[in-house]
């Protein structure tokens, strides 16, 4: 248990130049700071983020509510009381007093969880990721294996493909360092092939490249032909799709762009999934279908779950509820955490919980619009993820997280 003494709120910018929320939290002996991420690709289940809708002001993003929360409800509810993690997050979601914390904010609540976090980690004298272990009853850790996005399109692009992610998971490859120097070399490579063919390098929301190539399946050509030209084979690297089909699903229908407009049926999406299973060495493929189109996340599953992991995430946005119908019907067997899409630390524990009873995989995940802040590194340690997303090698808010788990890799003497 600790002593909240102060708790602050601020502003700052994200990496696409956006306002998010920093918080400030001091314990009797400790201390903690958080800033909170923030989607572009955002499931419409997902707990709500408190912006100010202020259309003359950051385009209605501004999040002086949220930290107007911060600074007098929730500061003036917590000064002087005694928590430990899980009654602190009980208690802000009671406050909040909404099924998906829309009157304080998503936003507003994560920083508050996140920084008490490192305060009470601080009073413990341990690491972020061994504090966060132990709220699991986890004392040994695992580091997750990177999944790096070097090609950008769908939501996080301006133009390109219809697939919003694809990664490289570089899984011949024993140490962090390792992991992180082949990725690298994988982009030098990309961006060769990128300008030999006259592509455009520009960089999507999340670091890789989005340029406007003519089909999905030349994204996947150019990933293998950069793989191949580091000199390592698609043994040792392997590749993950994030679909985001929520985004190009219409009435019904999937409407991909890239290579020309083509409406696709669920039948249709189903046999191109399995013709990429066949053609390319996918691993996972994410939110394949609309987040409510249970139908769709079954076929998948029945179709390919013996090849590489169904993963979801706005199917399943780290809600145990979501969570539980989609084992009950075989919808997937794997899923995104990202703790703020529902809104504390000790939910995305739940979440984590809920999948690997059912024998799932579990992918820890940054969002497009990232901070400096490494929690997501810690919090796929301490959890012992399977896998993290944090984005191309190629940004600083990026970078940091990989930075973070070289660090703690050291720190475990796994090297």
């Amino acid at each position: 248990m600790a002593t909240i003494r102060s708790l602050s709120a601020r502003e700052i910018l994200d990496s696409r130049g956006a306002p998010t929320i920093e918080i400030e939290l001091q314990t009797a002996h400790g201390s903690g700071i958080a800033s909170v991420p923030s989607g572009a690709s955002v499931g419409a289940h997902e707990a709500l983020e408190l912006r100010d809708g202020d259309l003359s002001v950051y385009g209605g993003r501004g999040v002086s509510k949220a930290i107007a929360g911060v600074n007098e409800e929730i500061a003036e509810a917590l000064l002087g009381k005694e928590f430990d993690q899980q009654s602190l997050d009980a208690f802000l979601s009671e406050l909040d007093g909404t099924p998906n914390k829309s009157r304080l904010g998503a936003n507003a609540i994560l920083g508050v969880s996140i920084a008490f976090a490192r305060a009470a980690a601080t009073e413990g004298s341990m690491p972020l990721y061994a504090y966060l272990g132990s709220l699991d009853n986890r004392h040994s850790f695992t580091l997750p294996q990177p999944l790096f996005n070097i090609l950008n399109g769908g939501k996080h692009a301006a133009h390109g493909i219809d697939i919003q992610e694809s990664m490289l998971a570089p899984i011949g490859f024993e140490t962090m360092r390792e992991k992180v120097a082949v990725a690298m070399s994988c982009v030098g490579a990309l961006s060769s092939l990128l300008k030999e063919k006259g592509y455009g390098t520009d960089m999507g929301d999340e670091g890789g490249f989005a340029p406007a190539l003519t089909s999905n399946d030349e994204a996947l050509d150019l990933l293998v032909a950069a793989i191949e030209q580091t000199g390592h084979t698609t043994e040792q690297i392997k590749l993950a799709l994030d679909v985001a089909a929520s985004s190009f699903y219409t009435e019904g229908k999937y409407v991909l762009k890239a290579g020309g407009e083509r409406v696709m049926t669920r039948d249709e999406m189903l046999r191109w999934y399995s013709h990429t299973a066949q053609m390319y060495p996918v691993i996972s493929i994410e939110d394949g279908f609309a987040e409510d189109d249970w139908d769709g996340f079954t076929a998948l599953t029945k179709e390919l779950s013996n090849q590489l992991l169904i993963v979801g995430d706005d199917l399943t946005v780290t809600n145990v509820g979501r969570i539980a119908t989609a084992i009950e019907k075989k919808a997937a067997n794997a899923c995104i955490i990202k703790p703020n899409q529902i809104g504390s630390i000790t939910e995305a524990i739940r979440a984590v919980q809920t999948a690997r009873a059912a024998g799932w995989k579990i992918f820890a995940s940054h969002r497009s619009g990232e901070t400096m802040d490494t929690f997501i590194a810690d919090f796929s340690v301490g959890l012992s993820c399977d896998y993290l997303k944090a984005g191309a090698p190629t940004k600083k808010e990026r970078m940091v997280k990989y930075t973070r788990l070289m660090e703690i890799e050291e720190e475990l003497h796994l090297v």
